[in-house]
């Protein structure tokens, strides 16, 4: 790889990043090949073992590039969340606002892609990297959201409350008429203030200490809230 060193060599690095990000959530790993990304940049051939080691390191960038995109996304509907107590459903609907999103054809691409970048970091070392970089940056979001709710959250919890959501997404993403966000909100409902619990505190006016059905306020046993 020559590095780009010029601002034309970086706009051009960028270039094939993005059209292999964009061929990614297409067509997934298949789709991205020297050509295909390079078609899709309007650049020559030559300009992606230019500016890459190997295609597995172009498509590393180009994973690590969508991930970016989509924590983004999420960092600035997290920005737009009051912190103030809420009960179970409306902090189900947050958290699947930053994991699944609505349901529709070009969420299930995205989710779809999503995946698949995940599973494929089990076999690449180099993707394996970049997941964690991200998982971890998603991780302090997710733990942000959920203080902003006024809830209790804890490191083992948050990655509990990944996997079901996981779980359900996948699972749905394979039926006739898939609708992830609806299969994950039912999963999560009954898990989510066993995951993170309402946090103690006065009980707001009107409504009760878990955000107005009427249970009791508990918290799970152990260590300090998860931080960042």
């Amino acid at each position: 790889m020559i590095t780009a060193t010029t601002p034309k060599g970086e706009r051009r690095r960028q270039a094939l990043v993005a059209a292999a990000a964009e061929l990614l959530l297409e067509g997934g790993f298949d789709a991205v090949r020297h050509r295909s990304v390079a078609t899709r940049a309007d650049l020559p051939l030559a300009s992606t073992t230019y500016y890459f080691e190997s295609l597995e390191d172009l498509i590393a960038r180009a994973v690590e590039f969508s991930g970016n995109a989509e924590l983004d996304a999420m960092r600035r509907r997290v920005g737009e969340v009051t912190h103030r107590r809420r009960g179970a459903e409306a902090t189900v609907d947050l958290v699947l606002d930053l994991l699944v999103g609505a349901d529709g054809h070009d969420e299930r691409g995205r989710l779809i892609a999503r995946y698949e970048r995940s599973v494929a970091s089990a076999r690449h070392p180099e993707l394996r990297e970049v997941q964690l970089r991200l998982r971890s940056q998603l991780d302090e979001l997710l733990a942000d959201v959920l203080r902003r709710s006024d809830r209790v959250v804890r490191t083992e919890q948050l990655r509990r409350l990944v996997a079901v959501v996981d779980g359900a997404v996948v699972a749905a993403l394979t039926e006739q008429d898939p609708q992830p966000r609806r299969v994950a909100r039912g999963a999560l409902l009954e898990l989510i203030d066993v995951i993170a619990p309402p946090a103690r505190g006065p009980e707001p006016i009107g409504a009760g200490a878990d955000g107005g059905r009427g249970r009791p306020v508990t918290s799970d046993s152990g260590g300090p809230p998860y931080s960042h």
